[in-house]
């Protein structure tokens, strides 16, 4: 049976293995704490949040049918997944991600979404064949778009006429593959979700707060961004103005995940008529209710 999602998220969806410890950790720290296996991934986290706040969300990603992606199927439709669009390869193996916490913040992680690169252009099936869209009726509605696809396949969909009436939000995933966004920073459609550090690699500088960087992705052409700085502040720009607030202050236990919580509560609260301000507050709100433990809701 075929259920119609309220907003698409395309990206990873993978095995989230972290290790979290309360003690403050340094390369080569052996230390006691917890290791959790959750369901992960950018794309996945952004659903797992919309889905909180009421909406229903359906996943264009690559999970294997080895024993890991039947188990992560079964999950992600427990926690209110459409995964009937989800492209499931023969093939390639699930997709996981490892990370190390400690009470100091990340200390070291490793994302293997090499399944999901692998796949290419077959997650977007569902856009092209009619299910979901195609080229003459694109989709219309949010999508939530992750970098951890490929550099190629990020600028075919920046350019793709499938994705000409979507309200396209685009996530980097991590630092390092901000710089795989660049065809979205001039995009006309496209609402960028960064943080301090990959706003400055997008714009090839360094900045000191979030309403400078924000300003700096509008100079160089971005339509709208929002960029976080941790307990800092958050600022979404926009040709309407810089909007900046702080977010509450909480005790952080844990940060994997905190972005793209923030991220999909935003979504939620602008799909529900929010104002820019409100939606910045109700985003930062539910991101501190997420690092202090709690589940954003």
């Amino acid at each position: 049976m075929t259920h119609d999602p309220d907003i698409l998220c395309i990206g990873s969806v993978l095995w989230d293995v972290i290790g979290r410890s309360p003690a403050h950790m340094r390369q080569g720290s052996d230390v006691p704490g917890r290791i959790t296996r959750l369901p992960g991934g950018v794309a996945m986290n952004i659903a797992m949040t919309l889905a909180r706040f009421g909406l229903r969300p359906g996943l264009l990603t690559a999970i294997g049918q080895d024993p890991a992606g039947h188990e992560l199927m079964n999950a992600c439709q427990a926690l209110g997944m459409v995964t009937d669009h989800v492209y499931r390869s023969e093939d390639l193996p699930t997709d996981q991600y490892m990370a190390v916490e400690g009470a100091n913040g990340l200390i070291a992680a490793i994302a293997d979404a090499h399944s999901l690169e692998a796949a290419g252009d077959k997650i977007l099936r569902p856009l092209q064949n009619g299910v979901l869209g195609s080229a003459k009726a694109p989709y219309r509605g949010f999508i939530a778009l992750d970098g951890n696809l490929t550099q190629a396949l990020l600028e075919s969909i920046a350019r793709s006429s499938l994705f000409a009436d979507a309200d396209l939000r685009v996530a980097p995933a991590s630092p390092g593959k901000a710089t795989r966004l660049m065809p979205f920073l001039t995009h006309d459609r496209a609402v960028l979700y960064v943080n301090l550090e990959e706003a400055g690699l997008l714009c090839q500088t360094t900045f000191s707060t979030s309403d400078e960087a924000a300003s700096g992705l509008l100079a160089r052409g971005a339509k709208r961004a929002l960029v976080t700085d941790g307990g800092a502040s958050a600022s979404d720009a926009s040709l309407d103005g810089v909007l900046t607030q702080t977010p509450p202050s909480v005790l952080v236990t844990r940060v994997t995940g905190a972005g793209d919580t923030f991220m999909a509560a935003h979504i939620a609260a602008e799909a529900a008529g929010c104002d820019r301000s409100e939606a910045l507050s109700r985003a930062l709100h539910a991101a501190a209710t997420y690092v202090s433990g709690g589940d954003a809701k």
